[in-house]
């Protein structure tokens, strides 16, 4: 993360315009004296801009940027692809028409810089301001230096990955270099909670569907650290293989360099006749010689366009398929961060959270999911989560009376989703004026989801508020000036 103006002049094209796919509209970039800016335009009907506030990225495979309204960071729609060279739609904008509206997730902020101020369930809210400090720096990784500037003696407040247990130092380095399927936050943390030094699953438990049960065989992006577990590399190691066996955080070898560097980290464990392809054939390919062009060969990435990946798994052969995951112990997902030597039974709230994020991507896990919630609805009734949970299902059966119950119990989570049932639950009941303050609660926390305002504003409308329906009709047009429904309904009713 670092600031537009800390670009270097001329390292980017100047100006550029991309149309969106879905409309008659178009994206354009361009950096003047007053720094660089984005904007989304109709021609004739509207221009939306914004400068853009922070750069995302080493700008190895490009760079992304972020816009800020109010509190609220945004992605911006265009980003630069280095191995094009050129400006194109940024990173999920190819699948959903989403404007300056795709909030930068606590998570996201977290791995892409030092020390991010997010604000605790808001999505996409940050104090003032937003980070304490852009540059991922030392903290991320040796943990925070306050205590150490006030007791430098004292042993321990700062934390050496190098003299960590293999496992132990690896958390560190898997928490932004290993997605998963599902990633769930354990009860009661944050994601700023986790310390180097400390087990991840302490904070976050990272889990994967197993290879048999995934629907994109493919769907690898940051998934290094599970990867290299499945390498015959690892396994033969006896654990020894980490990540600091073949990369020093504060080291990143050029492009021209990367052969001869991480060759010399393979002879670390192999020699030179471990290779069987005859030398000639080694020496004739460009690099000459290079170990991680045959055993960690790059390979598009499907979901960012422009970018490639790094084979972690290190096979043989290219076409060597990978070995069977174990799973957790009361799961059949893989509990990718469990600590070494530990047997981990995972908490069921933290696995109905996960199921409930891969419900949607794979029905198996839809049952898994309802079936799990039934039990905790018996062994866990006063759980705030469960109360929320069973409220949804409910309210999705058609039974919104019941649901109300259930909801009203899941209220002290505090998460917008629970005031929207709410909401949908009174309605449906004919208690649509009760229902009002639970959807602008909603929309006070949530002000960029365009989704909301929409409810919010034809709630308004069906309790006949017009006034009030107007006033969120135009402050909708000021935040998403794009959509053109929006746009022609205000004018009917303001005629």
């Amino acid at each position: 993360m670092r600031l537009p103006s800390d670009l270097a002049p001329g390292s980017l094209p100047i100006e550029a315009t991309v149309p969106v796919p879905s409309g008659n509209r178009v994206l354009r970039v361009y950096g003047d004296e007053s720094g660089w800016h984005q904007s989304e335009s109709e021609p004739g009907v509207f221009t939306d801009e914004h400068p853009l506030r922070y750069v995302i990225g080493s700008g190895t495979n490009g760079l992304s940027f972020a816009v800020e309204r109010d509190r609220y960071l945004f992605q911006a729609p265009l980003s630069f692809y280095a191995k094009t060279g050129k400006w194109d739609l940024s990173p999920g904008y190819q699948l959903a028409d989403l404007g300056f509206s795709r909030p930068i997730a606590a998570e996201c902020a977290l791995c892409h810089s030092g020390r991010p101020q997010s604000v605790e369930k808001r999505n996409g809210e940050y104090r003032e301001p937003p980070f304490r400090e852009l540059a991922i720096g030392c903290e991320n990784c040796h943990g925070p230096g306050g205590s150490h500037v006030r007791d430098p003696k004292r042993v321990g407040l700062i934390v050496n990955p190098a003299k960590l247990p293999a496992r132990l130092a690896e958390d560190i380095c898997l928490n932004c270099h290993q997605g998963g399927d599902a990633r769930v936050l354990q009860p009661g943390k944050h994601y700023t909670d986790f310390r180097p030094g400390q087990w991840l699953l302490d904070t976050v438990a990272v889990f994967k569907v197993p290879g048999t049960l995934r629907s994109n065989k493919d769907a690898d992006l940051l998934e290094h650290h599970a990867a290299m577990k499945l390498s015959r590399c690892f396994r033969g190691s006896a654990g020894k293989l980490s990540c600091l066996t073949c990369h020093d955080p504060h080291v990143q070898p050029t492009a021209g360099e990367a052969a001869t560097y991480f060759q010399k980290k393979c002879l670390t464990c192999h020699t030179d006749a471990s290779c069987r392809l005859p030398l000639t054939a080694r020496t004739a390919r460009t690099p000459s010689d290079d170990c991680i062009g045959c055993h960690m060969p790059k390979r598009n990435v499907t979901t960012i366009s422009h970018t490639a990946l790094t084979n972690h798994r290190i096979p043989a052969h290219p076409d060597k398929p990978a070995p069977a995951e174990d799973s957790s112990d009361n799961t059949d997902l893989v509990l990718v961060n469990t600590p070494a030597g530990k047997k981990v039974s995972v908490p069921e709230i933290t696995l109905l959270r996960a199921y409930a994020e891969l419900a949607n991507r794979n029905p198996i896990y839809q049952g898994k999911y309802v079936s799990l919630l039934e039990r905790l609805a018996e062994t866990q009734p006063k759980d705030a989560y469960v109360q929320a949970a069973l409220g949804h299902k409910l309210l999705a059966e058609g039974k919104s009376q019941e649901a109300l119950t259930h909801l009203s119990a899941g209220l002290p989570l505090e998460e917008t989703a629970v005031n929207q049932d709410m909401a949908q639950a009174l309605t449906n009941l004919g208690r649509a004026e009760e229902a009002l303050p639970y959807l602008q609660m909603a929309a006070e926390r949530e002000p960029y989801n365009a989704v909301l305002l929409k409810t919010l504003i034809l709630q308004y409308i069906n309790l006949h508020r017009y006034p009030e329906a107007q006033e969120q009709m135009r402050r909708y047009m000021q935040i998403f000036p794009e959509d053109s429904f929006m746009r022609s309904l205000l004018a009917r009713v303001t005629k």
